[in-house]
């Protein structure tokens, strides 16, 4: 009988053991990866500049530079951009 004892059931028992245990710490692995980038993502969402949003100082340009407002408007919001 080669399965009750010394056969080929106990033999290969340290490869199941040691793929359970590496499955495991995978499992850990992934879950902690998700954990710190769901917490990086939202530290990231209160800068908008770090994510490749444009600053109002970019959209204000934009909006000039397709004719959307005049040269009067921007020079005042452009103003207030830098006071602020």
């Amino acid at each position: 009988m080669m399965w009750c004892g010394y056969g080929w059931g106990w033999g290969l028992n340290w490869l199941w053991i040691l793929l359970v245990l590496l499955g495991a710490a995978l499992l850990v692995f992934v879950i902690v990866q998700l954990v710190t980038r769901g917490a990086r993502a939202g530290t990231d969402a209160a800068r908008p500049e770090s994510v490749g949003a444009p600053s109002a100082r970019q959209i204000l340009e934009e909006r000039y530079a397709r004719g959307e407002i005049d040269t009067e408007e921007f020079t005042e919001r452009r103003r207030r951009l830098d006071e602020a």
